[in-house]
Protein backbone atom coordinates (compact mmCIF):
# COMPACT_ATOMS: atom_id res chain seq x y z
CA UNK A 1 0.00 0.00 0.00
CA UNK A 2 1.82 3.11 -1.18
CA UNK A 3 0.62 6.19 0.70
CA UNK A 4 3.63 8.48 0.93
CA UNK A 5 3.45 8.53 4.73
CA UNK A 6 6.34 10.52 6.16
CA UNK A 7 9.10 9.21 8.40
CA UNK A 8 7.44 10.54 11.52
CA UNK A 9 5.16 7.48 11.69
CA UNK A 10 6.13 4.56 13.95
CA UNK A 11 4.04 1.42 14.47
CA UNK A 12 4.28 -0.89 17.46
CA UNK A 13 3.25 -4.49 16.87
CA UNK A 14 4.14 -7.97 17.97
CA UNK A 15 1.47 -10.41 16.94
CA UNK A 16 0.64 -11.68 20.40
CA UNK A 17 -1.70 -10.00 22.86
CA UNK A 18 -0.77 -9.45 26.49
CA UNK A 19 2.88 -8.50 25.94
CA UNK A 20 2.43 -4.85 26.93
CA UNK A 21 2.22 -3.07 23.55
CA UNK A 22 -0.17 -0.36 24.74
CA UNK A 23 1.68 0.28 28.00
CA UNK A 24 4.97 0.49 26.11
CA UNK A 25 3.52 2.78 23.41
CA UNK A 26 2.16 5.19 26.00
CA UNK A 27 5.37 5.15 28.03
CA UNK A 28 7.42 5.82 24.92
CA UNK A 29 5.15 8.73 23.98
CA UNK A 30 5.59 10.28 27.44
CA UNK A 31 9.36 9.89 27.26
CA UNK A 32 9.40 11.58 23.84
CA UNK A 33 7.11 14.39 25.02
CA UNK A 34 9.54 15.15 27.86
CA UNK A 35 12.08 15.87 25.17
CA UNK A 36 9.88 18.60 23.74
CA UNK A 37 8.29 16.59 20.94
CA UNK A 38 4.63 16.88 20.02
CA UNK A 39 3.31 13.30 19.95
CA UNK A 40 0.02 11.92 18.66
CA UNK A 41 -0.97 8.42 19.69
CA UNK A 42 -3.27 6.47 17.38
CA UNK A 43 -4.98 3.44 18.87
CA UNK A 44 -5.11 1.29 15.76
CA UNK A 45 -6.61 -1.68 17.61
CA UNK A 46 -9.97 -1.45 15.88
CA UNK A 47 -11.59 -4.25 17.85
CA UNK A 48 -10.31 -3.81 21.40
CA UNK A 49 -9.01 -0.29 21.93
CA UNK A 50 -7.62 0.44 25.39
CA UNK A 51 -5.12 3.30 25.17
CA UNK A 52 -7.71 5.79 26.41
CA UNK A 53 -8.24 3.66 29.54
CA UNK A 54 -4.52 3.63 30.29
CA UNK A 55 -4.57 7.43 30.04
CA UNK A 56 -7.44 7.79 32.48
CA UNK A 57 -10.03 8.71 29.82
CA UNK A 58 -13.14 6.67 30.60
CA UNK A 59 -15.46 7.86 27.85
CA UNK A 60 -13.67 9.22 24.76
CA UNK A 61 -15.78 11.82 22.93
CA UNK A 62 -14.44 10.75 19.51
CA UNK A 63 -13.01 7.54 18.07
CA UNK A 64 -11.65 6.29 14.75
CA UNK A 65 -15.19 5.11 14.00
CA UNK A 66 -16.21 8.75 13.57
CA UNK A 67 -13.47 9.26 10.99
CA UNK A 68 -13.94 5.97 9.13
CA UNK A 69 -17.68 6.45 8.74
CA UNK A 70 -17.50 10.13 7.74
CA UNK A 71 -16.23 10.60 4.20
CA UNK A 72 -15.51 14.30 4.46
CA UNK A 73 -14.12 14.36 7.97
CA UNK A 74 -10.54 15.14 8.95
CA UNK A 75 -8.48 12.88 11.17
CA UNK A 76 -7.17 15.96 12.92
CA UNK A 77 -10.70 16.77 14.11
CA UNK A 78 -10.92 13.70 16.35
CA UNK A 79 -7.68 14.26 18.25
CA UNK A 80 -8.30 14.35 21.99
CA UNK A 81 -5.99 16.66 23.90
CA UNK A 82 -4.99 14.45 26.79
CA UNK A 83 -4.04 15.22 30.37
CA UNK A 84 -0.41 14.69 29.42
CA UNK A 85 1.35 17.76 28.09
CA UNK A 86 2.47 17.37 24.50
CA UNK A 87 0.41 14.25 23.71
CA UNK A 88 -2.75 14.01 21.63
CA UNK A 89 -4.79 10.82 21.31
CA UNK A 90 -6.89 9.32 18.55
CA UNK A 91 -8.95 6.56 20.11
CA UNK A 92 -9.63 3.26 18.41
CA UNK A 93 -13.12 1.91 17.84
CA UNK A 94 -14.09 -0.67 20.42
CA UNK A 95 -16.25 -3.56 19.20
CA UNK A 96 -18.12 -1.44 16.68
CA UNK A 97 -19.67 -3.48 13.87
CA UNK A 98 -17.54 -3.04 10.77
CA UNK A 99 -14.89 -0.86 12.44
CA UNK A 100 -12.50 -3.79 12.82
CA UNK A 101 -12.58 -4.37 9.06
CA UNK A 102 -12.20 -1.04 7.24
CA UNK A 103 -12.17 -1.03 3.47
CA UNK A 104 -8.98 -0.54 1.48
CA UNK A 105 -10.11 2.99 0.58
CA UNK A 106 -10.69 3.80 4.26
CA UNK A 107 -7.22 2.58 5.20
CA UNK A 108 -5.59 4.61 2.43
CA UNK A 109 -7.50 7.72 3.52
CA UNK A 110 -6.53 7.15 7.16
CA UNK A 111 -2.84 6.66 6.42
CA UNK A 112 -2.76 9.61 4.04
CA UNK A 113 -4.16 11.96 6.68
CA UNK A 114 -1.74 10.68 9.33
CA UNK A 115 1.01 12.35 7.29
CA UNK A 116 -0.61 15.74 7.88
CA UNK A 117 -1.28 15.43 11.60
CA UNK A 118 0.20 18.32 13.63
CA UNK A 119 2.89 16.30 15.38
CA UNK A 120 6.60 15.61 15.36
CA UNK A 121 5.97 11.89 15.74
CA UNK A 122 2.90 9.65 15.42
CA UNK A 123 2.85 6.32 17.26
CA UNK A 124 0.47 3.59 16.09
CA UNK A 125 -0.54 1.05 18.73
CA UNK A 126 -1.53 -2.02 16.70
CA UNK A 127 -3.90 -4.80 17.66
CA UNK A 128 -2.88 -8.41 18.18
CA UNK A 129 -2.75 -10.99 15.40
CA UNK A 130 -1.77 -10.90 11.76
CA UNK A 131 -4.89 -9.66 10.02
CA UNK A 132 -4.36 -7.71 6.81
CA UNK A 133 -5.41 -4.51 8.60
CA UNK A 134 -2.73 -4.91 11.26
CA UNK A 135 -0.09 -5.87 8.70
CA UNK A 136 -0.99 -2.99 6.36
CA UNK A 137 -0.71 -0.40 9.13
CA UNK A 138 2.60 -1.94 10.20
CA UNK A 139 4.03 -2.12 6.69
CA UNK A 140 3.12 1.46 5.84
CA UNK A 141 5.07 2.80 8.82
CA UNK A 142 8.68 3.76 8.04
CA UNK A 143 9.50 2.92 11.67
CA UNK A 144 8.46 -0.62 12.64
CA UNK A 145 8.84 -1.70 16.27
CA UNK A 146 8.21 -5.29 17.32
CA UNK A 147 7.69 -5.86 21.03
CA UNK A 148 8.31 -9.31 22.47
CA UNK A 149 9.02 -11.12 25.72
CA UNK A 150 11.13 -14.16 26.51
CA UNK A 151 8.08 -16.45 26.52
CA UNK A 152 8.35 -19.16 23.86
CA UNK A 153 4.89 -18.27 22.51
CA UNK A 154 5.81 -14.58 22.27
CA UNK A 155 9.00 -15.40 20.35
CA UNK A 156 7.10 -17.68 17.96
CA UNK A 157 4.35 -15.13 17.49
CA UNK A 158 6.62 -12.18 16.84
CA UNK A 159 8.54 -14.13 14.21
CA UNK A 160 5.24 -15.17 12.61
CA UNK A 161 4.14 -11.53 12.70
CA UNK A 162 7.35 -10.31 11.05
CA UNK A 163 7.21 -13.02 8.39
CA UNK A 164 3.55 -12.33 7.63
CA UNK A 165 4.24 -8.61 7.33
CA UNK A 166 7.21 -9.11 5.03
CA UNK A 167 5.41 -11.66 2.85
CA UNK A 168 2.44 -9.33 2.49
CA UNK A 169 4.79 -6.53 1.48
CA UNK A 170 6.50 -8.74 -1.11
CA UNK A 171 3.14 -9.98 -2.39
CA UNK A 172 1.93 -6.42 -2.92
CA UNK A 173 5.17 -5.29 -4.56
CA UNK A 174 5.12 -8.24 -6.97
CA UNK A 175 1.34 -8.56 -7.24
CA UNK A 176 1.50 -8.89 -11.03
CA UNK A 177 4.50 -11.20 -11.09
CA UNK A 178 3.46 -14.89 -10.93
CA UNK A 179 7.09 -16.04 -10.90
CA UNK A 180 7.98 -14.25 -7.66
CA UNK A 181 4.63 -15.08 -6.07
CA UNK A 182 5.14 -18.77 -6.85
CA UNK A 183 8.64 -18.72 -5.36
CA UNK A 184 7.26 -17.02 -2.24
CA UNK A 185 4.57 -19.69 -1.95
CA UNK A 186 7.19 -22.42 -2.26
CA UNK A 187 9.01 -21.18 0.85
CA UNK A 188 5.88 -21.89 2.90
CA UNK A 189 5.63 -25.53 1.76
CA UNK A 190 7.18 -28.25 3.89
CA UNK A 191 8.51 -30.10 0.85
CA UNK A 192 9.27 -27.48 -1.79
CA UNK A 193 9.98 -29.12 -5.13
CA UNK A 194 12.11 -26.14 -6.16
CA UNK A 195 14.18 -26.19 -2.97
CA UNK A 196 12.80 -22.83 -1.85
CA UNK A 197 13.11 -22.64 1.95
CA UNK A 198 13.88 -18.98 2.60
CA UNK A 199 13.86 -15.49 1.13
CA UNK A 200 17.58 -15.97 0.55
CA UNK A 201 16.77 -18.86 -1.80
CA UNK A 202 14.43 -16.56 -3.73
CA UNK A 203 17.17 -13.95 -4.03
CA UNK A 204 19.63 -16.54 -5.35
CA UNK A 205 17.12 -17.70 -7.96
CA UNK A 206 16.27 -14.15 -9.07
CA UNK A 207 19.89 -13.05 -9.21
CA UNK A 208 20.52 -15.67 -11.85
CA UNK A 209 17.23 -15.47 -13.74
CA UNK A 210 16.08 -11.85 -13.37
CA UNK A 211 18.55 -9.24 -12.04
CA UNK A 212 15.90 -6.49 -12.18
CA UNK A 213 13.57 -8.40 -9.87
CA UNK A 214 16.51 -9.32 -7.67
CA UNK A 215 17.38 -5.64 -7.13
CA UNK A 216 13.73 -4.74 -6.48
CA UNK A 217 13.49 -7.39 -3.79
CA UNK A 218 16.82 -6.36 -2.28
CA UNK A 219 15.58 -2.77 -2.06
CA UNK A 220 12.33 -3.87 -0.44
CA UNK A 221 14.25 -5.81 2.21
CA UNK A 222 16.52 -2.84 2.84
CA UNK A 223 13.53 -0.49 3.25
CA UNK A 224 11.81 -2.85 5.71
CA UNK A 225 13.32 -1.14 8.76
CA UNK A 226 12.59 -3.34 11.75
CA UNK A 227 13.36 -2.58 15.39
CA UNK A 228 13.11 -4.93 18.39
CA UNK A 229 12.23 -4.17 22.00
CA UNK A 230 12.23 -6.90 24.64
CA UNK A 231 9.68 -6.33 27.42
CA UNK A 232 9.50 -7.68 30.99
CA UNK A 233 13.22 -8.48 31.23
CA UNK A 234 13.89 -10.01 34.65
CA UNK A 235 17.41 -11.28 34.05
CA UNK A 236 20.01 -11.14 31.31
CA UNK A 237 18.97 -14.40 29.68
CA UNK A 238 15.50 -12.95 29.00
CA UNK A 239 17.20 -10.51 26.66
CA UNK A 240 18.33 -13.42 24.50
CA UNK A 241 14.86 -13.39 22.89
CA UNK A 242 15.99 -10.51 20.70
CA UNK A 243 19.09 -12.38 19.59
CA UNK A 244 16.94 -15.37 18.59
CA UNK A 245 14.71 -13.16 16.46
CA UNK A 246 17.71 -11.40 14.93
CA UNK A 247 19.19 -14.74 13.91
CA UNK A 248 16.06 -16.32 12.40
CA UNK A 249 15.13 -13.10 10.57
CA UNK A 250 18.59 -12.98 9.00
CA UNK A 251 18.63 -16.69 8.14
CA UNK A 252 15.13 -17.18 6.77
CA UNK A 253 13.89 -13.71 5.80
CA UNK A 254 17.15 -11.97 4.83
CA UNK A 255 16.13 -9.12 7.14
CA UNK A 256 18.54 -7.13 9.24
CA UNK A 257 16.85 -6.12 12.49
CA UNK A 258 17.93 -3.34 14.82
CA UNK A 259 17.82 -3.61 18.60
CA UNK A 260 16.07 -0.57 20.08
CA UNK A 261 16.29 -1.65 23.71
CA UNK A 262 14.75 -3.49 26.63
CA UNK A 263 12.21 -2.81 29.37
CA UNK A 264 13.02 -4.30 32.73
CA UNK A 265 10.30 -6.14 34.58
CA UNK A 266 9.01 -3.76 37.22
CA UNK A 267 5.94 -4.16 39.51
CA UNK A 268 5.32 -0.40 39.37
CA UNK A 269 4.16 -0.78 35.77
CA UNK A 270 1.26 -3.05 36.77
CA UNK A 271 0.48 -0.78 39.71
CA UNK A 272 0.24 2.21 37.37
CA UNK A 273 -2.12 0.34 35.03
CA UNK A 274 -4.38 -0.67 37.93
CA UNK A 275 -4.53 2.94 39.12
CA UNK A 276 -5.23 4.26 35.59
CA UNK A 277 -2.07 6.34 35.95
CA UNK A 278 0.00 6.50 32.74
CA UNK A 279 3.35 4.85 33.23
CA UNK A 280 6.03 6.14 33.83
CA UNK A 281 4.55 9.26 35.43
CA UNK A 282 5.45 9.36 39.14
CA UNK A 283 7.69 6.32 38.68
CA UNK A 284 10.59 8.16 37.04
CA UNK A 285 13.20 6.45 39.20
CA UNK A 286 12.08 2.93 38.34
CA UNK A 287 14.20 0.67 36.17
CA UNK A 288 11.54 0.50 33.46
CA UNK A 289 11.30 4.30 33.30
CA UNK A 290 15.05 4.60 32.81
CA UNK A 291 14.86 1.97 30.08
CA UNK A 292 12.16 3.98 28.31
CA UNK A 293 14.39 7.04 28.36
CA UNK A 294 17.13 5.18 26.52
CA UNK A 295 14.69 3.81 23.94
CA UNK A 296 13.18 7.27 23.34
CA UNK A 297 16.61 8.77 22.75
CA UNK A 298 17.56 6.02 20.30
CA UNK A 299 14.26 6.43 18.43
CA UNK A 300 14.93 10.15 18.01
CA UNK A 301 18.39 9.37 16.71
CA UNK A 302 16.95 6.90 14.20
CA UNK A 303 14.38 9.52 13.16
CA UNK A 304 17.06 12.17 12.71
CA UNK A 305 15.50 14.31 15.45
CA UNK A 306 18.03 13.94 18.26
CA UNK A 307 19.63 17.19 19.45
CA UNK A 308 21.31 18.40 22.59
CA UNK A 309 18.04 20.07 23.52
CA UNK A 310 16.04 16.86 23.28
CA UNK A 311 18.53 15.02 25.46
CA UNK A 312 18.47 17.83 28.02
CA UNK A 313 14.69 17.83 28.05
CA UNK A 314 14.71 14.38 29.60
CA UNK A 315 15.64 16.04 32.88
CA UNK A 316 12.27 17.79 33.18
CA UNK A 317 10.10 16.61 36.10
CA UNK A 318 7.67 13.90 35.00
CA UNK A 319 4.90 15.10 37.29
CA UNK A 320 4.39 18.42 35.51
CA UNK A 321 3.17 16.56 32.45
CA UNK A 322 0.08 15.07 34.07
CA UNK A 323 -3.25 15.95 35.61
CA UNK A 324 -5.99 13.35 36.03
CA UNK A 325 -9.03 13.59 33.81
CA UNK A 326 -12.24 14.70 35.47
CA UNK A 327 -14.30 11.80 34.07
Amino acid sequence: MQTGVSKKLWAIGGGKGGIGKSVFTLGLAISLARRGKRIILVDADLGGANLHTLMGVRYPPHTLEDFLLTRGGRLEDIIIETQIEGIGLICGADDILGAANPTYAQKVRLLHQIEHLPADLVLLDLGAGTSYNVLDFFNCSPGKICLLTNQATAIQNVYGFIKSGLYRQISREFAKDPEVLDLLLQTDLKDSQDGMESVHDILVRLQEASPEKYHRLQQLLSDFRLYLVVNMVKEERDFQAALIIEKVCASFLSLKTRLLGRLSYDPVVEDAVNQMMPFPLKQERSRAARDLEKIAQLLLEESGMATEETAAGAGSPWSRFWRRASA
